[in-house]
């Protein structure tokens, strides 16, 4: 009996603790077209989730080639969409141990700005699109960029973030958030109240509807700037 009593608390003694581990890691990003002397704008777009970025960034060759230039971050997070295993999908974040994540991903961002080099004089716009909004807008916001617009296209705008996050943008940063009038994931209700938390952090947005659904329409791109 006492040796019985002494094993149980042996087995509740024990702890399952987690712990962390840096490493340096490498991703991937995707390119469109080429920055050159006569780029004007540089478009930093992120894919929804089930995305690849090189499926991704198609969806923006009516641009002008010789005045954008996009780039498109890959989402680190693979797996396999559908029972037979063929095709892959990402995803940026899940509610599993999201602040470090959402840190990593980040680093990973400011790799890639850093890598490409872009000339101070060109337009950044930053799009985000679906899941894509949540690391669009919390870069902007962390890293304090001072962009010339920020799209925000069927995603939803991160709960932690308020108006003292984008203190740091002008009267004339343009900000969009455009949703289909037939997404399936978003209720008018939920969209309305949306509408009001958003405004309140970001004075300055403008809300489009496309007739679409859950998808990113490039005719809405137009006038972005």
């Amino acid at each position: 009996m006492a040796a019985s009593k002494r094993m149980v608390r042996a087995i509740k003694s024990r702890q399952i603790m987690q712990k962390k581990a840096a490493y340096q890691s490498v991703n991937t990003y995707d390119t469109l077209n080429e920055l050159t002397h006569t780029t004007k704008n540089v478009w930093l777009v992120f894919h929804g989730i089930g995305y690849l970025s090189r499926y991704f960034i198609k969806l923006f060759e009516k641009l002008n080639p010789e005045e954008n230039y996009c780039i498109a971050p890959q989402a680190p997070s693979k797996y396999y969409k559908g029972e037979d295993y063929r095709r892959v999908g990402a995803s940026w974040l899940t509610k599993e141990n999201t602040p470090i994540e959402t840190e990593n991903i980040l680093n990973y961002i400011d790799a890639l700005i850093e890598a490409e080099d872009i000339p101070n004089h060109i337009n950044l716009i930053v799009l985000g699109y679906s899941q894509g909004v949540s690391i669009a807008t919390r870069w902007v916001a962390r890293r304090k960029i001072k962009c010339e617009a920020l799209v925000m296209i069927s995603g939803g705008f991160p709960k932690e973030l308020d108006n003292k996050d984008f203190t740091f943008l002008n009267d004339y940063t343009k900000i969009t958030h455009i949703v289909g009038e037939k997404d399936p994931y978003f209720e008018i209700e939920k969209v309305e109240a949306e509408k009001i938390r958003v405004k309140k952090i970001l004075p300055q947005i403008e809300f489009r509807i496309h007739t679409g659904g859950h998808e990113l329409d490039p005719k809405t791109l137009v006038n972005i700037l």
